[in-house]
């Protein structure tokens, strides 16, 4: 209890520290703590000038954490992620030798800024540092900083130059988030604040220490046996040839996998942990439905022709 109510506190110092800079976006903000809390990654999905960028740096800066980025391009090579071998000179025996020189992968926070935009060899240079927290370069394995995570952006209405995610790196994010246009009292206080918003003036709030036993008070939180059938009947109703759904096997090609359903259960259980509950509920679960899933499931010709979204699959789903 003493664990859970420091955690609310920083929480709520948090959200506030976050609040001199980011205006509105409270669910993206929530969203993203969640994701912290559970280990996961997310993808941050939004138009141009919506400050997707600022709030991940502003996020980072409210950890007390080791914070790197990355400006995906189309000609960034695998090794400027991950690093490189350097030839280096002894100065005394004037022998040389290889020494690896570490990427900005080697960090807790890693922001992955407009990752569509580099080719998918680059892409795949995340996958192993996301799945299994190391990275192999010249036939040597290096572990990782923990705790990691990568903080990715993407412009969803950008077709030029740009490399759509793989379903595989895809289901590596914990979340798919989504930021809308602010409403109009909202960027008037963003134009109004413009010259204030700096990310450097936010203080760190949470520790490495505090967050790791934030981190392990999530996963130690008990689940109901109806709550987990709950969830992976919900997952299972997503696959085309597993549904008994004809709505849904009309819109859909493909399903979420299990890593979904883990996923949904961890989401639920941190979203219970910061309502107050001791373990979650259905309430909760459905809360965290579209975060986890709208990026593993794979709409087919018939919903887009008819303009059926993601979330409008989702939604049909719950009904």
């Amino acid at each position: 209890m003493e664990i859970l109510d420091k955690l609310k506190n920083s929480q709520s110092n948090l959200y506030s520290e976050l609040s001199k800079v980011i205006i509105g976006q409270n669910k993206v903000i929530e969203h993203m703590f969640i994701a912290l809390l559970c280990r996961g990654h997310v993808l941050l999905e939004g138009v141009p000038g919506l400050a997707k960028t600022l709030l991940i740096q502003c996020l980072a800066n409210g950890l007390d954490l080791k914070f790197n980025r990355i400006q995906f391009t189309p000609d960034l090579m695998p090794s400027d992620i991950t690093g490189t071998e350097l030839i280096q000179q002894d100065k005394v025996t004037g022998e040389r030798s290889f020494s690896f020189h570490k990427g900005p992968v080697f960090s807790n926070i890693v922001l992955a800024d407009e990752i569509n935009r580099t080719p998918p060899k680059t892409q795949a240079a995340l996958l192993q540092a996301m799945q299994e927290k190391k990275i192999t370069a010249s036939g040597n394995t290096y572990d990782l900083d923990k705790p990691f995570f990568v903080l990715a952006t993407q412009n969803p209405i950008e077709q030029e130059g740009t490399y759509p995610l793989p379903e595989a790196q895809l289901d590596r994010f914990m979340f798919n988030l989504l930021i809308n246009y602010p409403s109009r009292d909202e960027e008037l206080k963003v134009v109004k604040n413009h010259s204030s918003q700096n990310p450097d003036s936010i203080e760190s709030i949470i520790s490495l220490e505090d967050l790791s036993m934030y981190q392990d008070l999530v996963a130690q939180v008990p689940v109901a046996d109806n709550v987990i059938e709950y969830v992976v009947d919900l997952v299972k109703k997503t696959r085309p040839n597993d549904t008994d759904n004809q709505e849904i096997e009309k819109w859909l090609d493909w399903g979420a996998g299990p890593r979904a359903s883990t996923h949904l259960i961890l989401a639920a259980k941190a979203k219970a942990v910061l309502s107050g509950k001791s373990t979650p509920d259905i309430e909760d679960v459905n809360a965290m439905l579209k975060p986890v899933l709208r990026h593993r499931i794979v709409p087919n010709f018939n919903a887009e022709a008819e303009g059926v979204t993601k979330d409008d699959i989702i939604d049909m789903l719950l009904s």
